[in-house]
């Protein structure tokens, strides 16, 4: 199960995370809590997430960053490959804000959809 635990010190303690809600962790996870609940609910979606390839498109207090992934969904066992565009906000040496951008949300919840018995 993925802890947020070693990351805690480059977050921001009201750090906000904004994800698509078509995703089966998709809303706005907020602080440390809800950063906890947001990994405990990416490790209940995904068996594997591996972030293979990230390119710092921009960098500065808003940074831009495309991530591409190579993933495997628990319900289904489907492999994926895909990119993310995330723009993170960072004050005073501490991530405050993360959006990331999917290209295809609908993918994403179909793999890791649980199958219809």
């Amino acid at each position: 199960m993925a802890s947020f635990d070693p990351l805690v010190p480059f977050f921001a303690p009201d750090v906000i995370l904004h994800q698509a809600e078509a995703l089966p962790y998709g809303g706005t996870w907020r602080g440390h809590a809800g950063m906890t609940d947001f990994f405990l609910a990416m490790s209940a979606a995904w068996e594997s997430f591996d972030m293979r390839d990230q390119r710092f498109l921009a960098t500065g207090e808003t940074s831009v960053v495309l991530t591409w992934v190579r993933a495997r969904a628990r319900a289904t066992g489907r492999e994926l490959t895909f990119p993310i565009l995330q723009t993170i906000t960072i004050m005073d040496g501490r991530i405050t804000e993360v959006r990331p951008f999917y290209w295809d949300t609908a993918m994403i919840a179909d793999a890791c959809a649980q199958p219809v018995a």
